[in-house]
């Protein structure tokens, strides 16, 4: 009896070791092995409904970008890339082509401006990753598209059209709103592409433009700069998706200084590293950012400390500070790691299975539309795995 009980008694302690060597093996899994199961099963949803995922609705069920047309809609064929570039799992090139390949015929739609994130973050880095003769096609006919948009009097590119809708009850002629300047990646690429300069110089005129009209003294951003089409004069500053036309919308912020961090890239004008660095010192300075670096939708929002945060913009800004790191003098490293730290611990990523197989919680669209509030959405999940693959180099 002794003998079976002691049995019994050390089975028990093997069993129970085993479960906590397992256990130990779970929690040392990486963020991009997380992410990689996480993203499995979303591609799973995606392939059944043949849509691609952009967000949740106000009752928590999937939210399908518009297959007419979606800014967001590059986004999770650039998420699989990023897998396949992490993993070289044939199976997240396969799905990046498939999903990419819905949205090919709006690489000639002249009414919107976001082709850039639609087309580079898709298509760029298939290119980037395959050197595919036919992406490289698609993102011309897009870059060429995009520069109709361009109007050398303002020196931008229209981001709105204004003929209807909220945009023309503002009253504004030609909105440019600082977003735009992520659409500028695809222009510079497609100069190095085809040796045309039109592309390049259409770019760095918007970047010089925004640089003079959109940044206040304490190098904040304004959302909406609105200009006259013929003078080029600006009629007014204002914001969209802020909380005040003197407020810093978050992902504003974080826009910008993704945006000027590319264009050093390119020129190696230090104008444009130091307008990042500045942006940079103002998101990194504010004093009422949380302790954990996730900042709140928007920094003068009314209701502070009780305002969602906004993952997406932590997201893009710690994205961009892993280029940028590369770049300045500044050491950045210290607010990456709190970053990067925030966004993988149980707060920000989902458990795997849960969040509607999103990776990260806790993004908002825009709150002045009722918009996607708290919930997750494509383009975090998107610089958030482009911030990983960057993380790597930065340790």
């Amino acid at each position: 009896m002794k003998t079976t009980y002691a049995f019994l008694l050390c089975l028990a302690l093997i069993l129970f070791s085993c479960k906590e060597e397992k256990k130990v093996i779970q929690d040392k899994e990486t963020p991009i092995q997380k992410a990689e199961k996480q993203l499995a099963l979303l591609l799973l949803d995606a392939e059944k409904a043949n849509r691609i995922p952009r967000t949740l609705d106000k009752e928590g069920n999937m939210h399908w970008s518009n297959p007419k047309f979606d800014w967001t809609e590059g986004f999770f064929p650039g998420s699989l890339w990023y897998l396949y570039e992490e993993t070289k799992d044939e199976k997240w090139k396969a799905a990046a082509e498939k999903f990419q390949a819905l949205f090919e015929d709006h690489k000639y739609k002249t009414t919107n401006h976001d082709l850039g994130f639609i087309f580079n973050c898709s298509y760029g880095n298939g290119y980037r990753l395959t050197k595919n003769e036919a992406f490289k096609d698609v993102m011309i006919t897009a870059a060429d598209s995009l520069l109709t948009r361009f109007n050398p009097n303002v020196g931008c590119i229209k981001s709105w059209d204004v003929d209807s809708g909220w945009q023309a009850e503002r009253g504004w002629k030609f909105p440019v709103i600082v977003d735009n300047m992520m659409n500028l990646e695809l222009l510079f690429n497609v100069s190095e592409f085809t040796g045309l300069s039109k592309y390049k110089d259409a770019a760095i005129t918007h970047a010089n433009t925004t640089i003079k009209n959109h940044f206040r003294e304490n190098n904040s951003s304004v959302h909406v700069v609105d200009y006259d089409p013929e003078t080029g004069a600006v009629r007014g500053k204002y914001t969209a998706q802020g909380f005040a036309d003197s407020s810093s919308w978050a992902r504003g912020q974080a826009w910008g200084i993704y945006g000027y961090t590319v264009c050093y890239r390119f020129t190696k004008d230090k104008t444009y590293l130091e307008q990042a660095e500045k942006i940079a010192a103002y998101i990194l300075g504010f004093e009422g950012t949380p302790e954990d670096g996730i900042p709140y939708w928007d920094y003068h929002a009314a209701n502070i400390p009780n305002e969602p945060r906004d993952v997406s913009a932590a997201a893009i800004t710690v994205s961009a500070l892993l280029e940028l790191n590369g770049y300045s003098k500044n050491d950045y490293s210290k607010s990456i790691e709190k970053i990067m730290t925030s966004l993988a611990s149980d707060e920000y990523t989902a458990k795997v299975g849960e969040n509607k197989h999103f990776i990260l919680k806790h993004s908002v669209g825009s709150i002045p539309h009722g918009n996607e509030i708290d919930v997750p959405l494509n383009y975090a999940d998107y610089y958030y795995l482009e911030a990983l693959g960057r993380y790597k180099n930065l340790k």
